[in-house]
């Protein structure tokens, strides 16, 4: 027990000082105890300069953090710093110290999330979930077969388990999470074989997800990167078949995008549509721009690649990675597909 509240208050300070540069102005310091251990970390005020690098494009582009400013730093920066308290408070839940590494991520502080995971898992080596949110920040870090290996590692543990719904830290407006555990980490394992190119064993894994979905939300995002991932492996009729119970009326709480991709596969949508000024805007509870983008986006350049309209397909490309939301999975596969173009023609 000793040890292990001593491991914890090492992984909480390195969470704070990784995290030091994102609060505002006017604090000073942060200070928290955990057992007989107790840590300071000064907290500069932020200064006029370019945010770390965080990760490397693909394409060789460097990735700095998102500047968080006003009302939205505050609040995340206060959702971090209650996650911090909560593990150190409670050292011996591993769910409490994949909040730290959440509340990070949120904060676009991706390499510290990781080591928060790392710490965690010489903690808890048979935990699933630690496994599960390090491998999905490997993939935003574009670190591929790291994540694989996670991933698959979760998988290896959840099998013949018990699914649990996983909370959402950004929730929908509904406030219902939309997906769980198993979901998750199939999901994020089918999309690293997508990004890494391995189309069969993406397959396998977004088939699983199906078979683990439990709403509309989770069904329209997995079937989205099934009939990509079909067509990767010239299988159009599968993939059309996939996709046929796809419909205008279905209950949607925040994957819109996702659903109206589904929809243009069908015929029902134009691309143009998807791109339109208010496609972002509407149904969608998400107003990042640049998100919006980066999902709509990479469906329809993918969408004008397999129908053969290549230069139209590699334009909505650059137009996504020239973006700022480069986390976004829409984002990282336009890179890829710009990065197998471009080893193509050496």
């Amino acid at each position: 027990m000793f040890a292990r509240i001593r491991q914890i208050c090492l992984v909480l300070a390195i969470a704070a000082s990784g995290a030091a540069g994102v609060y505002p102005a006017g604090k000073s310091a942060s200070e928290s105890h955990c057992g007989n251990f107790e840590f300071k970390t000064s907290l500069p005020e932020i200064q006029d300069q370019e945010q770390p690098i965080e990760a490397t494009s693909l394409l060789g582009k460097p990735l700095r953090r998102r500047e968080f400013v006003g009302e939205e730093l505050s609040k995340l920066t206060a959702n971090l710093e209650a996650a911090r308290k909560r593990a150190a408070e409670q050292p011996n839940r591993t769910d409490n110290l994949i909040w730290v590494g959440r509340r990070l991520a949120y904060l676009w502080h991706y390499q510290d999330a990781v080591d928060v995971y790392t710490a965690g898992i010489e903690l808890d080596p048979n935990d699933a979930r630690l496994y599960r949110h390090r491998g999905h920040r490997y993939i935003t870090l574009r670190q591929f077969d790291k994540a694989i290996a996670d991933l698959e590692k979760a998988a290896e543990l959840i099998a013949g388990t018990e699914d649990q719904i996983e909370s959402d830290g950004q929730p929908n407006a509904s406030g219902v999470p939309t997906s769980t555990l198993h979901t998750n980490v199939y999901y994020h394992l089918g999309l690293a074989y997508y990004l890494a190119g391995n189309y069969d064993k993406a397959l396998d894994s977004y088939e699983k997800c199906l078979a683990a979905a439990k709403n509309n939300d989770m069904r329209v995002a997995t079937l989205d990167w099934t009939w990509m991932t079909l067509q990767k492996l010239g299988r159009d009729d599968d993939a059309a078949k996939a996709i046929a119970e796809v419909s205008e009326d279905m209950e949607i709480l925040e994957n819109h995008a996702y659903h109206r991709r589904l929809l243009m596969y069908q015929g029902k949508l134009l691309p143009t549509d998807l791109l339109s000024a208010d496609a972002a805007a509407d149904e969608s509870q998400d107003t990042d721009a640049a998100l919006q983008l980066a999902t709509y986006g990479y469906g329809v350049g993918n969408w004008y690649a397999i129908n053969g309209e290549g230069d139209k397909a590699r334009k909505v490309y650059k137009q996504v990675i020239a973006g700022d939301h480069w986390a976004a999975f829409g984002y990282i596969a336009a890179e890829a597909e710009l990065k197998r173009e471009a080893d193509k023609g050496e």
